[in-house]
């Protein structure tokens, strides 16, 4: 059935070229012409004046006496083509010359006319002298020669090409890039050199934020820095501006740019792009520019289009000959969140989602708000079209860029506060730090109870404790609580032995976490974040730059940052000062390690009917993280026995994790069950 619908669809094609061939054989004056293509007759060009039309007809149609006119003449309806001399400021000739090199794209008699008047039938496209000749200007006219050479509107606009180069100026050929031809045509599609350059980052932003800006443009303004905090509204607000005063935008993400093989090439089709389309041009981080594509970045800025530079860093005045307007967006605050979220979200919200709650961790810009409502429906098409809470944290969390991946390992959290066994002042100490990441812009924001110094609105603890406490797992039940995701820094990817190095790596760090929403864990950070020391030696002296470094990044970090230690008393008191909570993890006592061997045991375990977890509890002082290795332990002992977990497997796997940790085996601490370890015991055995 396939093969046969194709072969019917291709035979109409056929009868198509057929038709097309008769009529062609019918109208030309000399079908039989041998030497057809290799000459052009004057019978043939004079035929082709008078009767002569493309095999689909002429695009141009027949133009009546009563339609010409000047070019003063106002059209009946807006004309791209005039738009188009206005924008670009072209003159009456520089038109006619646009004209002469459009014409063989819209007919293509127009082909055989060049080459003929050319006279050589492979050269289809008019040359600068044909087109110099036909405007009525002499070839020895340097201001009509002017109108090729680079600074001209058409040439430095980008609608005009000059080909051949290596021939004599006026035997070079011209031809008119495809998009602009589309664009005459009535084509808005971009050019396909830039379209890997383009977003669609755009969401409404309540609020007036974008009225100075709007202003600014109204009045002439066409550079603008905007400078954008995580999570700010930089997008949303520039691309509302140039809405307000009637213009279209390009959004352009510059690490594709600063990525692309030829820059200059790219930002020169974008500002054609820009001024063909009557758009302003977004563009962002500007980060991504500097400092290796500065050249790049002074292209940008020489555009002629209204230009909004986003990013975070502040300006360099070397940027630009041209000075810009400085303006700050706002941060997306969380009031207005979940308005945004809303209004992008297409299906029903159930009553009881509370979205103010769920989007307060996050801290993302419009444009990803808007991303996360759409990827939580999609969610929720899994679960009958009934969105859970769980969707709107997946669909904020897809938000985040990758780039932290490569410098940490990310969790995904998969506990909860019931699997913690903790004391309870240590237990109320996390639900306050979780408090404290969920309203910290509430607090510090809009309450500005952190104002000046150059601090962020970051949250920041310390876990101390031995090693098995639970320092780590409460960091995932934080993030969990919180709907993000936990990346746990690994110390091999920091330190450097080299001068300057640690604190490039654990830069590239903050920077890279400042642009996730996750919670930052630095496991055993005693190893970086350690006393500073008297200065004995140039040793001393770098690990001590190395310290004040980390000092003041911490407090410009945006983000929930959590330090773990065994060793507390080795870190620095300027960073605990700096710290929001210090949370002690202790040893859990009897009744606690009663509560680890129930839940790290579980349920879906055969355990046998003897097991005398009371006893375990009593008798080994270890920690969690101890216990849950002895219960995995007697998992793998019973599933190799073929039998559930008995009392002699949770003894035997208790004295593996003795030896692991280099303790002795007491005859006090295992009690009636020391014969599960040994036939015959003694006081004491390894």
């Amino acid at each position: 059935m396939t093969a046969g619908h194709l072969l019917h669809r291709a035979r109409r094609v056929e009868q198509r070229i057929r038709a097309a061939v008769a009529e062609r054989r019918r109208t030309d004056p000399d079908p039989d012409d041998a030497f057809r293509g290799l000459y052009l007759s004057e019978e043939r060009i004079q035929w082709l004046l008078d009767e002569g039309r493309p095999a689909g007809g002429s695009a141009l149609g027949d133009i009546d006496e009563d339609d010409k006119g000047d070019e003063g003449d106002k059209p009946a309806e807006p004309s791209r083509l005039n738009a188009l001399r206005r924008t670009f400021r072209l003159s009456h000739r520089d038109v006619d010359i646009l004209l002469i090199a459009l014409l063989p794209d819209l007919d293509d008699r127009f082909e055989a006319f060049y080459g003929y008047l050319n006279d050589d039938v492979t050269r289809r496209r008019p040359s600068i002298g044909l087109a110099l000749g036909l405007c009525g200007a002499s070839p020895a006219d340097a201001t009509a020669r002017d109108h090729f050479a680079s600074g001209s509107p058409l040439i430095d606009g980008g609608l005009l090409l000059t080909e051949d180069t290596d021939r004599p100026f006026l035997t070079r050929a011209l031809r008119v890039p495809d998009r602009v031809t589309s664009h005459l045509l009535g084509s808005d599609t971009p050019d396909p050199r830039i379209a890997h350059l383009l977003t669609r980052e755009d969401a409404p932003f309540p609020g007036d934020a974008a009225d100075a800006l709007t202003t600014a443009l109204t009045r002439g303004v066409r550079l603008v820095h905007l400078k954008s905090p995580l999570g700010g509204a930089a997008h949303s607000m520039a691309a509302q501006a140039l809405r307000n005063t009637g213009m279209s935008t390009l959004t352009v993400n510059l690490h594709r740019l600063a990525e692309d093989p030829a820059p200059s090439q790219a930002v020169r089709t974008l500002i054609r792009e820009a001024r063909l389309t009557d758009a302003g041009l977004i563009c962002s981080p500007l980060e991504a520019l500097v400092p290796q594509h500065v050249p790049t970045l002074r292209l940008l800025t020489q555009s002629g289009p209204p230009l909004i530079l986003t990013g975070s860093i502040p300006w360099d005045a070397d940027w630009s000959s041209d000075q810009p307007l400085h303006l700050a967006a706002p941060r997306v605050e969380p009031s207005q969140r979940a308005d945004i979220w809303t209004a992008a979200h297409a299906g029903p919200i159930p009553a009881d989602l509370n979205l103010t709650d769920l989007l307060s961790p996050f801290l993302l810009t419009p444009a990803q708000l808007a991303g996360a409502a759409r990827t939580a429906a999609q969610s929720a098409l899994l679960t009958d079209g009934v969105l859970q809470p769980d969707h709107v944290s997946a669909g904020a969390r897809a938000q985040n860029a990758a780039g932290l991946d490569r410098l940490a390992r990310r969790i995904e959290p998969s506990v909860t506060w019931d699997d913690l066994v903790l004391p309870a002042d240590a237990l109320t100490q996390l639900h306050e730090l979780a408090a404290r990441a969920r309203h910290r812009d509430q607090v510090l924001g809009t309450w500005s109870m952190r104002p000046g110094g150059g601090r962020g609105r970051g949250v920041s603890a310390l876990f101390a404790g031995d090693s098995g406490t639970g320092k780590t797992m409460s960091a995932e039940v934080i993030a969990a609580d919180l709907g993000l995701d936990l990346y746990t820094v690994d110390l091999a990817t920091v330190i450097d032995k080299y001068v300057g190095e640690t604190e490039k790596n654990l830069e590239r760090i903050f920077t890279e976490a400042a642009g996730i929403n996750g919670v930052l864990l630095f496991d055993e950070a005693d190893a970086i974040f350690g006393k500073r020391s008297e200065v004995k030696d140039a040793h001393d002296r770098y690990a001590n730059v190395e310290s004040a470094y980390l000092l003041q990044r911490m407090e410009s970090f945006d983000g929930l940052a959590i330090l773990s230690t065994n060793l507390r008393a080795n870190l620095d008191e300027a960073f605990t000062r700096r710290l929001d909570l210090v949370i002690d993890f202790p040893l859990p006592d009897a009744e606690d390690r009663r509560r680890l061997w129930t839940k790290s045991l579980g349920t879906h375990v055969p355990l046998s009917p003897d097991l005398d977890l009371d006893f375990c509890a009593e008798s080994f002082e270890l920690a969690g993280g101890n216990i849950r290795s002895i219960a995995i332990t007697a998992a793998y002992l019973a599933a190799t026995a073929g039998t559930e977990i008995t009392m002699p497997l949770l003894i035997r796997a208790t004295q593996r994790e003795y030896q692991k940790l280099g303790r002795l085996t007491l005859a006090s601490e295992f009690g009636q069950y020391l014969d599960f370890i040994h036939p015959q015991s003694g006081e004491e055995c390894y």
